[in-house]
């Protein structure tokens, strides 16, 4: 009797192994690939036969040519393979420090306009693709100095790159910096 329920067991086991395991996600890849190719291979944008990156993670961006996009605690920065926050508390000393050294480094580009929170704050993945378009117009005047462009027409390049709220309810409006970067480097073209 007992030697019988082992042999179920153990059966069981191999056949959710083979389905759940192995068939069920390959057809699910498989699925996805047909009907939603683009999503499925991660969006990546292909610029002169290269991989310049995918809208659907966030880059480190350090020249003051381009705007920047939220800080990463993922890995060295950036780092898809090591997505998450710093699990820093906000009372952590490395932390703070951190913080205060950004929103400095910001207010001096900006004397008379208050900090975009989401530019000295990580988000939980690291991996944020988009800012507020408060915290990209924060960034438009040094961006605009930077490339010896008009004010306006950088604004006016952000304006275009604002994206409304998901189905028009969920989330907030966002930029998302790659998009908006390549777009700035077209334009300086």
């Amino acid at each position: 009797m007992l030697r019988n329920e082992f042999k179920i067991a153990i059966r069981f086991t191999l056949l959710t192994t083979v389905v759940l395991g192995i068939l069920y996600p390959l057809a699910v890849t498989a699925i996805g690939h047909i009907a939603l190719r683009p999503q499925a291979d991660g969006e990546l944008i292909v610029t002169n036969g290269q991989v310049t990156g995918s809208p659907l993670i966030g880059q480190n961006f350090t020249s003051d040519v381009y705007f920047h996009g939220r800080p990463s605690a993922a890995g060295s920065g950036y780092d898809a393979t090591s997505s998450g926050p710093s699990n820093l508390a906000a009372s952590n000393q490395k932390l703070i420090s951190r913080i205060d050294g950004d929103v400095a480094k910001y207010a001096a580009q900006n004397k008379d306009q208050a900090v975009p929170i989401d530019l000295v704050t990580a988000s939980a993945s690291g991996l944020d693709p988009d800012i507020s378009p408060a915290a990209a117009m924060f960034q438009a005047a040094g961006v605009a100095n930077a490339r010896h462009l008009p004010l306006a027409t950088v604004r006016a390049l952000v304006q275009r790159h604002i994206q409304g709220r998901q189905f028009g309810f969920l989330g907030e409006e966002r930029v998302n910096v790659l998009l908006l970067n390549m777009d700035l480097d077209r334009l300086a073209r």
